[in-house]
């Protein structure tokens, strides 16, 4: 008897697994069957009927390596078919803050001779960028609308550094690597402001009716004016005030990619 109902558990579990696959398989064939008919019978709405755009946006810059810089929300106006008007904002900067530098960081130094003494160094830094464009926008499909673009982009950024029992290893050598030092502080500030344009070009591809994924790719220039840095040094010998004065500096990203992978809902 035993035997038997350990052979009647173990069949009504492998019954009971292969209903659950059999269930997931189907639900999964369902979901996929309504994606791809959603895809088949989504078209790319006119003017009259979407006049706007919204769409969030995740910045890919190969001009120093691959890095993906901080997302962008961005609206869109339909003013006919063809031509569009766009704005676009984004935490970020210019494209040179990436997604992996925080916008705060805290780092610890201790005494070689007795690590019970520390010193800290903490970095604060924001950024933000203004994009205002123009698209124009060719037949494509029923489906796809590729489109040129033109822009231009104005950005600010600023970071604040406090230096706490901390100071370089060789004080007379800025180049030298930090260390725990008692008795020294330093209070630093600065900032950049930017100005840019670019030419691009992309494409919107409706996967579901109003639902559109895509890509662009833009070529820009970047004039970026870095503001006066402050510093303020405190030693057991006084306090210092060194002023670095700021300089105004244009790039142009030639041969590299300002990219955007994007999705967005017309309505």
């Amino acid at each position: 008897m035993r035997l038997f109902l350990k052979q009647l558990r173990n069949r009504l579990r492998t019954f009971g697994q292969t209903i659950k696959q059999t269930t997931m398989k189907k639900l999964m064939i369902f979901v996929g069957a309504l994606t791809l008919t959603g895809s088949l019978f989504a078209q790319k709405p006119a003017s009259d009927d979407a006049r706007y755009s919204l769409e969030g946006l995740a910045n890919l810059n190969t001009s120093n390596g691959m890095n993906f810089t901080a997302p962008s929300l961005r609206l869109r106006y339909f003013v006919n078919d063809n031509i569009a008007a766009r704005v676009q904002f984004g935490f970020g900067g210019d494209g040179s803050s990436v997604v992996n530098t925080p916008s705060h960081e805290t780092h610890t130094y201790a005494d070689v001779t007795d690590p019970s003494k520390t010193g800290t160094v903490q970095i604060d830094r924001s950024a933000w960028d203004l994009k205002l464009g123009a698209e124009y926008h060719l037949a494509g499909t029923d489906k796809m609308s590729p489109y040129f673009t033109a822009n231009v982009g104005f950005g600010a950024g600023s970071e604040e550094q406090t230096w706490t029992n901390v100071f370089y290893s060789n004080p007379v050598d800025p180049t030298s690597d930090l260390a725990y030092m008692n008795g020294f502080s330093v209070a630093a500030s600065g900032g950049y402001s930017t100005f840019s344009w670019g030419l691009g070009a992309g494409f919107d591809y409706y996967v579901a009716d109003n639902l559109y994924l895509g890509l662009e790719l833009n070529l820009t220039s970047t004039t970026r004016t870095n503001e006066n840095t402050i510093q303020d040094i405190t030693s057991p010998l006084g306090t210092q005030t060194i002023t670095t004065l700021g300089n105004k500096m244009t790039y142009t990203n030639i041969g590299a990619a300002h990219g955007s992978v994007r999705i967005g809902w017309r309505f």
